[in-house]
């Protein structure tokens, strides 16, 4: 075959595999928003199956032909830049998974799906015995997946580069501690303050129907395509994408805590513009989803905190708050609804925590997994080292599982090595509104008139539209001009809590 006819071939290919894996996150979706729990154990098998089969197809005998030939460096001078980076991703694939025996996979993502619905009846409960026994299976197969890879210098590295490649231990530990030794003075002068914010208003009772309807207006607002996607409700928030024409995002509806649900909304669906906005020359390709988890949680970030927590966001949306909360605010300041959206406080849930104290929650997680893939703690250990790091780093101690080790479902789901993406995130989040300042430097007039689009525009240009045709750090770099530096970070919230408990 010619090299025309050989990266033809290789792209039809490629394209089964994606389509295998779009019919799993249907699959998925179903089973995390609604699912009846007698049909959970099926579903879970028919999910092993299909996962089984993308996994030979991408360390297949076949996969291995396309990679041989396509790698050849007279081949290479001849294909297009989109091609070789999909015959990276696959060579990394490739080489990733073939150690591990399909069969071993299967059994690994089966229990992975009966961990999750398992984890929901724990967490119900407030039981982490019930789950204890799966979790232990899960980070026992992850370590033999680790084993399979090849020990690297420090164990839990292996799992980072699944979600953040290009980042290790060592790296994170620089940008933690600093980030640590900004934060915990500031929060500690936080609590301090004699100037705290009025918030009680907050819980007063938000129709769910009017809820509903102002989450749709404000994803809206965003720049979120409906015609491409979905809002549903599930008890796990989450963003969940097809293809770039079927991006779906999750909500909790919650009468007496609506700025959550609210916040929370605009989150996910900065995650879905992300993936809504991903060149269509990428469709059907292992390059069409963002590069790394920290540059997606950078975009659910920003638009959650740097556009949804702002007065200039509120200050054009207050009265159509004002108007579906049926008036319960008329009597409250735009400021004073600001300062107490803004409200810092330690607290036992990371996904309810402000975005001052929601950094240590990461670091918390970041502690205990390198601990549990360096042999240095064991899965029944966990509740009790969790509560000692939340008093140690948030200076609260959770009174039960539900509220501590228990609350997240990315332990059960095998997710290790996920959870540093999200402090990451809002690391990249600070570094490119900086970068992004200066080529609107009208941010805080657009978000006060309404006008979103030239700021979803700049993401979209500088990072949504290349999927994962570029490595994390490298867009980083491009968009901003720097490596990660936390110090953006640590300048924006010091300013703004500054400012709101009147230092």
């Amino acid at each position: 075959m010619t090299t025309n006819e050989v990266v033809a071939s290789y792209k039809h290919y490629v394209k089964k595999i994606m389509d295998f894996n779009e019919s799993i996150a249907l699959a998925e979706w179903d089973l995390r928003t609604g699912a009846p729990k007698k049909g959970v154990k099926q579903r879970a098998e028919v999910i092993g199956t299909l996962s089984e089969e993308v996994f030979k197809r991408s360390t297949s005998d076949e996969m291995k032909g396309y990679i041989d030939a396509l790698t050849d460096p007279t081949v290479q001078e001849q294909l297009s830049l989109i091609t070789k980076k999909m015959i990276e991703k696959s060579q990394k694939e490739y080489d990733h998974n073939v150690s591990i025996p399909a069969e071993e996979y299967k059994a690994y993502v089966i229990l992975q799906s009966e961990a999750q619905s398992v984890w929901q009846e724990a967490k119900a409960k407030s039981d982490f015995s019930m789950l204890q026994p799966y979790l232990e299976k899960i980070v026992d197969y992850k370590r033999h997946f680790i084993e399979y890879w090849g020990i690297r210098h420090n164990k839990y590295d292996a799992l980072l580069d699944l979600y953040e490649p290009g980042l290790t231990v060592k790296t994170i530990d620089h940008i933690f501690e600093s980030l640590r030794n900004g934060l915990v003075p500031l929060v500690e002068a936080v609590v301090a303050s004699g100037n705290q914010p009025k918030k009680d208003f907050l819980a007063q009772p938000f129709p769910v129907d009017r809820q509903k309807e102002l989450c749709h207006h404000l994803l809206r607002e965003i720049g979120y395509d409906f015609n491409a996607g979905r809002l549903d409700e599930t008890e796990h928030p989450f963003e969940l994408t097809l293809n770039p024409g079927d991006v779906r995002v999750t909500t909790n509806y919650q009468e007496h805590d609506f700025i959550s649900t609210i916040l929370g909304t605009i989150h996910e669906g900065g995650h879905a513009l992300y993936e809504q906005h991903i060149s269509r020359e990428l469709v059907g390709t292992p390059l069409c989803e963002g590069t790394s988890m920290g540059i997606h949680e950078s975009q659910s970030l920003f638009f959650e905190n740097f556009i949804g927590r702002s007065r200039a966001f509120w200050s054009y949306h207050y009265d159509e708050l004002r108007r579906d909360a049926d008036r319960h605010f008329s009597s409250v300041s735009l400021n004073d609804f600001y300062r107490a959206i803004n409200a810092s406080h330690p607290s036992f849930i990371r996904t309810l925590a402000d975005e001052l104290t929601y950094p240590l929650h990461i670091m918390v997680r970041y502690d205990l997994e390198k601990a549990l893939f360096n042999s240095d703690l064991q899965v029944k250990d966990l509740p009790g080292v969790w509560n000692e790091k939340m008093n140690e780093y948030l200076g609260i101690t959770p009174k039960n599982d539900r509220e501590g080790v228990l609350q997240d479902i990315h332990w059960p789901g095998g997710d290790f090595g996920y959870f540093p993406s999200y402090a990451l995130g809002y690391v990249y989040a600070a570094q490119f509104k900086h970068a992004m300042i200066k080529d609107i430097p009208d941010f805080d007039d657009r978000l006060q008139s309404g006008k979103l689009h030239e700021i979803t525009h700049w993401l979209s240009t500088h990072i949504h539209q290349y999927g994962s045709l570029k490595k994390p750090l490298e867009l980083l770099q491009e968009a901003t001009g720097e490596c990660p530096n936390p110090n953006y970070l640590l300048r924006y919230l010091t300013e703004k809590y500054s400012e709101i408990y009147h230092f």
